[in-house]
């Protein structure tokens, strides 16, 4: 494969979600839905954890995510690599290790004893870190990691999550409110475009889930969940 297209973020999203795919990591069921914790009904569910353990899948998930960073943040932007508590943090080593960087993890709240820490590792005052997940629905972890870091005297002005649900309005305006760039792989749009080319489910059940990617909001109330996504301040 040419560098060029290796490195194309078309290209990169559709191999993700082929990669979710063969490690069955993704799952489509409309008729018994998922209840997430924040309450929606959602057709489809996603466990990215799965992929730290595919060394072949990880390592070029590694390369697609350092080539994506470097295109749309910067080359020499930051000084440092954030796991966020727990999903993140392999994650954050691994994209640590190919940007050649320092990494530390960040707890969702301070441990509550000892040093009662929230950041582990050595952050220098003022440096600028790389918040790394797994994944992110309206960023609501991920600005945990982020203002726990800023509160330390860090700068933050970037975040990826390796998946990205790309289907609620919020993500963008807390992304945007809270002067942070998301980047990310792939969404929920490619994982349903690899099953509707590879007929993997019948098409009752991919038009559910385009169906709720479209309007997740009212799919979810419709089958009993939250109709309305909740997003706390910055």
């Amino acid at each position: 494969m040419a560098q060029a297209s290796f490195a194309d973020p078309a290209v990169v999203a559709d191999l993700m979600a082929r990669m979710l795919w063969e490690i069955e990591a993704v799952h489509f069921s409309p008729e018994e839905p998922y209840k997430l914790a924040s309450g929606l009904v959602s057709p489809v569910y996603i466990d990215c954890r799965k992929l730290i353990s595919y060394p072949r899948i990880r390592s070029t998930l590694m390369d697609f995510a350092a080539a994506t960073v470097m295109r749309e943040a910067g080359f020499e932007k930051f000084d440092c690599v954030a796991g966020g508590e727990t999903a993140g943090i392999p994650f954050a080593a691994f994209l640590a290790d190919r940007l050649d960087l320092p990494m530390i993890y960040v707890r969702k709240k301070p441990k509550g004893h000892g040093r009662n820490a929230q950041i582990e590792g050595h952050m220098p005052h003022g440096a600028r870190v790389l918040v790394v997940e797994d994944l992110t629905t309206a960023g609501g972890s991920m600005f945990t990691f982020i203002n726990a870091i800023r509160n330390a005297g860090g700068t933050v002005e970037h975040g990826l999550a390796l998946f990205y649900y790309d289907i609620f309005s919020e993500a963008k305006g807390r992304f945007k409110g809270g002067r942070v760039d998301l980047h990310y792989l792939a969404t929920w749009k490619n994982v349903l475009a690899v099953a509707k080319e590879k007929k993997l489910f019948d098409a009752k059940t991919l038009e559910a889930v385009a169906a709720f990617l479209d309007h997740p909001m009212d799919w979810s109330r419709a089958h009993g969940g939250l109709d309305k996504l909740i997003v706390e301040g910055f």
